[in-house]
């Protein structure tokens, strides 16, 4: 009867430690899951956010931060939204430009420091991207690739990016006719 008994418990020992196992993946998904929840939340706030939080936008602003940005490659100097693709172009100040970045911290990217090609548009000197980001841009021309390096402020909101210093690797996609 020992033996059975035994037998009995290991059975027992290894459905918890099946059952142990199970649950340890499904809370390894459910954090992921949960990760990219806040990715894309945080995604969607650098896309939006300046809709969102920006009054008293021009109608210029209105209707060029209403379009989408389509990925793929542009036939002419000017797309279907308006902007232009003519490298003869400069980024200046009160520009209207679509761009698209990527954002790190010591070379690790960062959650919702990334457009992932769906561009955003950006009128230069507006204030709404961080330090100087914005006049980092100027100068830049359609197809040009520029390292912005800003440092988030001490208050930014985020544990994990509150003061610390940044590298947005940003593409010029365009600048819009004025």
């Amino acid at each position: 009867m020992k033996k059975e008994n035994r037998k009995a418990a290991q059975q027992r020992r290894a459905q918890e430690r099946k059952k142990q196992k199970q649950q340890k993946k499904l809370k390894k998904i459910a954090g992921w899951a949960g990760g990219i929840a806040v990715a894309v939340l945080l995604l969607l706030l650098v896309i939006f956010g300046d809709r969102l939080f920006s009054s008293g936008a021009s109608s210029d602003d209105a209707s060029a931060d209403s379009s989408s940005v389509s990925a793929g490659s542009q036939t002419s100097s000017t797309d279907s939204l308006g902007y232009s693709t003519d490298t003869a172009l400069t980024v200046e100040d009160g520009d209207t430009v679509n761009i698209d970045y990527v954002g790190s911290v010591d070379g690790v990217e960062f959650d919702g420091g990334n457009t992932n090609g769906a561009g955003t548009d950006l009128t230069i000197g507006s204030g709404r991207y961080i330090d100087d980001f914005e006049e980092q841009l100027i100068g830049a021309h359609p197809g040009d690739t520029v390292n912005v390096n800003v440092t988030f402020p001490e208050d930014y909101g985020n544990e994990e990016l509150n003061g610390q210093d940044a590298l947005f690797v940003v593409t010029v996609n365009g600048i819009y006719d004025k």
